[in-house]
């Protein structure tokens, strides 16, 4: 039965060991001073973590960006277009606390060394999040995270502009400090090589269509993607630990939007952060996040230590 779940499976499932292997001579391109400066908070990235999960994905991406920049190429000349480049675009999804933002700022550095896309942007979905007057407007403000807390048809105009090879196209910017949208600040993405965008629910699908017209959703403009995958009671351990260690750091701040929680007791704070995971984040995870798990090109499983131990690849 095994066998045949195994042949039925839309992935090819490979161990941390088969995967490193397929490294082949990809050279090691960040120190260990890079691979540092990279990490998160409180996932702290090994240069062996780097040299045997994130280069084997770094040479099947750079083979990947090579085939669509031919594939464009050819259908520019097809429709006797000269267009010029189209972003290469990869979605990396996955819950709050899984470590996102570092295997983004990861492949970000890693890819960037590859001498066919020198250029490579990363940006976050978070400032797409409607603002807090707006959400608090909506009710929403305990479902912040969840599909609806976003704006969504800003964020597809956005990943249609990019795709389209559009010049400077803007971005909202968003604050974890000040846990809210900032009001004038923007980033600019002018038609990089790569952009790898990072969201909780970039992988959602949209409803289906009563009529048969298209309703676009965010995945529609994705090269390829990635989801980030723990068991849930690990991930909620990560994200208390998380919320601990900024209580001690960014928390302090008068300014920061958690500020109260810097003066709970430990035993306080921690049951504080237990509960906002389990009554947020966790809901979040199981209804939004990991039904779209299936909907990734490749899945990265991490145990203990944020340290990748599987490693599945949709077949083609």
């Amino acid at each position: 039965m095994h066998d045949r779940q195994d042949r039925l499976s839309p992935y090819q499932t490979f161990s941390r060991a088969e995967w490193a292997a397929l490294r082949a001579d990809t050279p090691m391109t960040l120190t260990e001073e890079d691979v540092d400066q990279l990490s998160g908070l409180t996932e702290r990235v090994s240069v062996d973590e780097v040299r045997e999960v994130y280069l084997p994905l770094s040479r099947l991406l750079n083979l990947y960006v090579a085939a669509a920049q031919t594939l464009h190429k050819a259908t520019s000349l097809f429709l006797g277009h000269n267009d010029g480049k189209m972003p290469f675009i990869i979605g990396l999804a996955g819950s709050v606390a899984v470590g996102k933002s570092t295997t983004g700022r990861v492949l970000q550095a890693l890819l960037a060394r590859w001498p066919n896309h020198p250029r490579v942007d990363l940006i976050g979905t978070d400032g797409f999040l409607r603002p807090n007057a707006e959400l608090e407007r909506r009710g929403l403000m305990n479902r912040k995270g969840f599909p609806k807390s976003y704006d969504q048809a800003h964020l597809l105009s956005f990943m249609a502009d990019v795709k389209a090879g559009k010049r400077n196209v803007v971005a909202p910017v968003y604050s974890h400090f000040h846990y809210d949208v900032l009001p004038g600040e923007t980033n600019i993405i002018d038609r990089p090589d790569i952009l790898i965008v990072d969201g909780l629910n970039v992988l959602q699908p949209a409803r289906l269509p009563k009529d048969g017209e298209a309703i676009p959703f965010v995945s529609d403009y994705f090269d390829f993607s990635i989801y980030l995958d723990a068991d849930a009671d690990l991930v909620g351990r990560w994200y208390v630990e998380r919320f601990m260690r900024l209580r001690q750091t960014a928390f302090r701040d008068p300014g920061a939007y958690f500020h109260r929680y810097s003066k709970l007791s430990d035993k306080d704070a921690e049951k504080t952060a237990w509960r906002i995971w389990r009554e947020i984040n966790l809901k979040n995870l199981k209804q939004n996040i990991l039904p779209t798990r299936q909907r990734a090109d490749l899945i990265l499983h991490k145990t203990e230590g944020h340290v990748v131990d599987e490693v599945a690849l949709r077949k083609l």
